[in-house]
C-alpha cells in the first residue's frame, strides 16, 4: 500500500468523500481545496495580511483605542481618574479592495460559523502567546440589539468570543453588556458619526462578576473603534458599581478583533 495513504486520518478520509458531494473551496479566492487544506488554500494562507499586533503595546489598534477611551474620560471630566492601558489585538488588517475582506463578511453575513472559529482559534492562539493578554479572566462579545440578533439569528462577536475564550481558557460572559438602543449600521457612517451613533447605546450590569483583572472585549472589525469605546465605557461604569469606582478602575479592558482597518 502507498505510505500515503497510510498517513491519511479518519477525518481527512471523511473529508474527501463529503468533498466530492460537496466540493470545500477558500475563503478568499474560491478554489478547491485539496484535503489537509481548511478553509483558505495554501497559496492564501502564506498571504495572510497577519497585523502580529498581540505581543506589541503600542501598536496602532491600541493607540487608537485609548486616545478615543481619553477623549471620552476628558471630556466628562474625569480626566484625573487613572485607568489602565487597553491593550488590543487584530489577526488581520482588513481593506475592502482585498479578498481576504470575505473572512469577517462570510461569518458576519455568511453564517460561516466554522471558518469564523477557526481564524478566531488562529487569533486567540497569538493572545494565549502573550505576557499582554496572560491575565485576562473572561471575554466579553459585544452584543446585538435583540431586533438585529432575531433578524441575523445569531451574534458574529460570540462565535469570536467563544473560540477565543477556549484557546484563552476563561469563560465567555455574554450577560454583562447589553444594547439597549437600536442604532444604525456603522458602515454607512462617517468616522466623525459612528461614535455619536453608539454613544449610550449600551448599558451593562457586573453583579454577576467575581473578583477579576482583565476583561477582553471582542468584535469582528475594528474600524474606528467607536463601538468597543462605547462598550468599554459602559463595563467601566458598572465595573466602578460593583467593585466600587477605586477598584473599578484598576480592571483592565483590552480589545480583540479579527480584521483591523488599516495599511500594512
Amino acid at each position: 500500500m502507498d505510505r500515503r495513504l497510510k498517513e491519511i486520518t479518519l477525518t481527512e478520509a471523511l473529508r474527501a468523500v463529503a468533498d466530492i458531494a460537496m466540493p470545500r473551496t477558500c475563503v478568499v479566492c474560491g478554489r478547491k481545496l485539496l484535503m489537509r487544506e481548511e478553509h483558505i488554500c495554501t497559496e492564501c494562507e502564506i498571504g495572510l495580511p497577519m497585523t502580529y499586533f498581540a505581543k506589541q503595546r503600542d501598536n496602532p489598534m491600541a493607540v487608537a483605542f485609548n486616545s478615543m477611551i481619553q477623549s471620552e474620560i476628558d471630556s466628562a471630566g474625569e480626566n484625573a481618574a487613572y485607568e489602565p492601558f487597553s491593550y488590543a489585538g487584530s489577526l488581520l488588517f482588513y481593506s475592502g479592495n482585498s479578498p481576504y475582506k470575505n473572512i469577517p463578511r462570510r461569518l458576519k453575513y455568511g453564517r460561516d460559523f466554522s471558518g469564523g472559529s477557526h481564524f478566531a482559534a488562529m487569533l486567540g492562539r497569538e493572545l494565549a502567546s502573550s505576557p499582554l493578554f496572560a491575565d485576562v479572566d473572561a471575554v466579553v462579545p459585544v452584543p446585538l440589539h435583540c431586533a438585529r440578533r432575531w433578524r441575523r439569528g445569531y451574534n458574529q462577536a460570540e462565535v469570536i468570543a467563544r473560540a477565543l475564550a477556549k484557546e484563552l481558557g476563561v469563560p465567555v460572559e455574554t450577560s454583562l453588556l447589553r444594547r439597549v438602543r437600536k442604532t444604525k449600521t456603522q458602515t454607512r457612517l462617517h468616522r466623525s458619526q459612528r461614535y455619536a451613533n453608539v454613544k449610550s447605546a449600551f448599558m451593562a450590569d457586573c453583579r454577576p462578576l467575581g473578583a477579576c483583572r482583565h476583561l477582553l472585549l471582542t468584535d469582528d472589525v475594528f474600524t474606528t473603534g467607536a463601538t468597543l469605546c462605547a462598550c468599554e465605557r459602559a463595563l467601566r461604569a458598572a465595573l466602578c458599581e460593583r467593585f466600587g469606582p477605586e477598584n473599578g478602575r484598576r480592571i483592565r479592558i483590552s480589545a480583540a478583533t479579527l480584521s483591523f482597518v488599516g495599511r500594512l
